[in-house]
């Protein structure tokens, strides 16, 4: 069974082919600049690479594009679109409505759109995807969406309310709904493994770092509480996201700076966190530069990155009640031992204690324990595969 997972943008569709007789990953890729002049890149599993500007006015015709990569030509890796038996398709927000994955109906299609409003960088090309793939599989071959959300909907009401007026939930539903869900549950499934414990068992958090962060705490393998809130944009620290300030600073710059709702909207998804404290970047990498370089503004704002990751943690476990286990995950997660060492620095009295050479040496796709013999907590670097959890779903829902 070969099952193709895509997760479309605005502008984009990254795609996977994985076989699911071995889970293995045939051929990645992404088609970018959708609506503009269109580039696709295409690598395989034996190490084939394919990269050309296409035109790709519409996500339907960046399906043509990719399939037909995908089977033809000198990147082929199968032999007829028809070895594809089902595609499974990332969703940023299900609301309350999507506890889990479901097979894609036009029910189903409508209320991700409906759903726009709260994810409006995510859901619409989502849709797009979707009805592109119906246009060139037709309505037969079976489409399953996964939900980022869906993984947070068993936190209780004390960790997805909000205290404003009750009516706003009640109309608006306005609360906490999360994401990254599908990393989380992977990476806290996957740490149960290595453990070798029931994650029944287990209070585990898990950090989800990369340009979007989030850090949640799981509790007998559930989502009890998480730092995303209503939108991406709560929580830690990111790339360009501001994560929670007083809610009072988004009033006083509107009146002193003359701002509508949707440039100010703007400015806290686009304009800030590292990007706005350090000035320099959105990536983590560029930023590492400029502070090794003397650049004391990027340097500062690393700092109190890591200073809200630590604090998030720390929340998570609380929430819990105890805490086993912390994971690191994405690409900050994963790549950057400094910034770990930074997160774990003065949690001694949580029980977590770093063994500085496994950390060091756990870059890079690398998955391990980075916790030295003696720490009471366990700490582990595990790559992330968001992927293989939708092709999983979505093979189980289409058979």
């Amino acid at each position: 069974m070969k099952i193709l997972v895509i997760n479309a943008g605005s502008s984009s569709m990254k795609f996977q082919l994985i076989d699911m007789t071995n889970e293995s990953v045939l051929a990645k890729g992404i088609c970018d600049r959708v609506g503009i002049d269109g580039t696709y890149k295409q690598k395989n599993a034996d190490g084939r690479t394919y990269e050309a500007k296409i035109p790709m006015p519409t996500h339907a015709d960046a399906f043509e594009v990719l399939v037909k990569s995908l089977s033809q030509g000198e990147c082929k890796v199968i032999n007829d679109i028809s070895e594809i038996t089902a595609v499974g398709h990332r969703i940023v927000h299900g609301g309350e409505k999507y506890s889990h994955s479901v097979r894609v109906d036009e029910t189903v299609i409508n209320d991700i759109a409906a759903l726009s409003e709260l994810a409006p960088l995510h859901n619409p090309g989502a849709v797009q995807g979707i009805r592109g793939c119906l246009k060139v599989f037709g309505g037969k071959l079976p489409q399953v969406v996964v939900f980022d959300t869906a993984f947070h909907q068993t936190m209780p009401p004390q960790a997805y309310l909000y205290p404003i007026p009750y009516e706003y939930y009640e109309k608006y539903k306005i609360r906490r709904y999360g994401f990254h869900g599908t990393s989380h549950q992977f990476v806290s499934e996957r740490c149960a493994q290595l453990m070798g414990k029931d994650i029944g068992k287990l209070k585990i958090v898990t950090c989800h770092l990369g340009n979007g962060s989030s850090v949640t705490a799981v509790s007998g393998g559930k989502s009890v509480d998480t730092t995303m809130g209503m939108t991406p944009l709560e929580g830690v620290m990111m790339g360009s996201r501001s994560g929670s300030i007083d809610p009072s600073i988004v009033t006083y710059l509107q009146r002193k700076e003359n701002l509508t709702p949707d440039e100010m909207d703007f400015i806290l998804n686009k304009k800030s966190g590292i990007l706005g404290l350090g000035g320099v970047s959105s990536d983590d990498r560029d930023n590492r530069a400029a502070a090794e370089q003397g650049n004391m503004r990027t340097k500062q704002a690393r700092e109190v990155q890591i200073l809200s990751i630590k604090k998030a943690l720390a929340a998570m476990a609380a929430s819990m009640g105890g805490l086993d286990a912390v994971v690191f995950t994405g690409g900050i997660g994963e790549n950057v031992e400094s910034f770990r060492i930074g997160v774990c620095d003065g949690l001694d009295y949580m029980g977590i204690k770093l063994d500085i050479e496994k950390n060091e040496k756990t870059l890079y796709g690398a998955e391990g324990e980075i916790s030295a013999p003696d720490s009471k907590t366990r700490v582990f670097v595990i790559p992330t595969n968001e992927e293989l959890v939708i092709a999983r779903d979505t093979m189980r829902l289409s058979k």
